[in-house]
């Protein structure tokens, strides 16, 4: 099924356990797809699953193990009976300044960020040409448009996700594979929330990222898989390569 002609109706979301990737996963699934998750952690996996249906389906995955990628994305795209829609959400931060980021932090950063997003783009590639083309949607972030102060791991990363899309953008487009990015500005999920709730003062803290935006608010996961889905559907069927703030004016502000 080409997402050309058609609502994508087969998913698979990494990073669905939680925040953005659980929001698409809800809204696609709202929208009469069938869904995969895909989650390194099992719990968290299990419960969100479950709260979700029959049309979704948990696999346990950590999308830094080549192996596991392939083995999940088979089973997934078997269980879906073929596959329309890859949306790339699983992400971790890194929030320290360089000289005091180890080497092993930074290279799980890498590891997470933005190899994870090649292995999954990598084994969904020849099942979405098998459908006649389909969409990727990669989640970057604000932060690799518009610098963030001590997080260089974080930023080089998501930067480095928006060119791997265009780059990608160009190899599929003569499959009808569209590879899009969506850049989410502060968003309340527990990624984001953690990067403040330690703070001496996380109210002080929390404010002080309220003024980088123009719309002066933390928006619901919702907000940014409605963005996701748009790009993953056909009204977007002209649009590949391109990287989507949604941001609340952060990275012109």
């Amino acid at each position: 099924m080409s997402t050309a002609a058609s609502a994508p109706r087969r998913f698979v979301v990494s990073g669905g356990a939680s925040g953005i990737g659980l929001a698409v996963a809800r809204l696609a699934l709202a929208r009469g797809a069938r869904t995969v998750l895909l989650d390194h952690d099992a719990s968290r996996l299990q419960t969100s699953a479950q709260a979700l249906g029959d049309a979704a389906l948990p696999l346990v995955c950590d999308v830094t193990d080549s192996q596991a990628v392939t083995a999940a994305m088979n089973h997934a795209v078997h269980w879906l009976g073929g596959l329309d829609a890859l949306v790339n959400s699983a992400g971790v931060d890194s929030l320290k300044p360089l000289e005091q980021t180890g080497d092993d932090e930074w290279a799980r950063t890498l590891a997470v960020n933005l190899t994870g997003p090649m292995l999954t783009c990598r084994a969904a590639m020849p099942h979405l040409r098998a459908a006649g083309g389909g969409s990727i949607v990669n989640i970057s972030s604000g932060a690799g448009l518009r610098p963030l102060p001590n997080r260089t791991a974080y930023c080089a990363t998501k930067a480095a996700v928006i060119m791997f899309g265009k780059a990608l953008s160009i190899e599929a487009a003569p499959d009808g594979i569209r590879v899009n990015a969506v850049c989410p500005g502060a968003i309340d999920t527990p990624l984001f929330r953690s990067s403040y709730e330690h703070a001496e003062d996380p109210q002080g803290a929390l404010e002080e990222i309220r003024q980088r935006y123009a719309l002066g608010r933390v928006a619901a996961p919702e907000e940014v898989a409605e963005a996701v889905l748009y790009l993953s559907g056909p009204g977007a069927s002209y649009i590949t390569g391109t990287a989507l703030a949604v941001d609340g004016g952060r990275t012109f502000h």
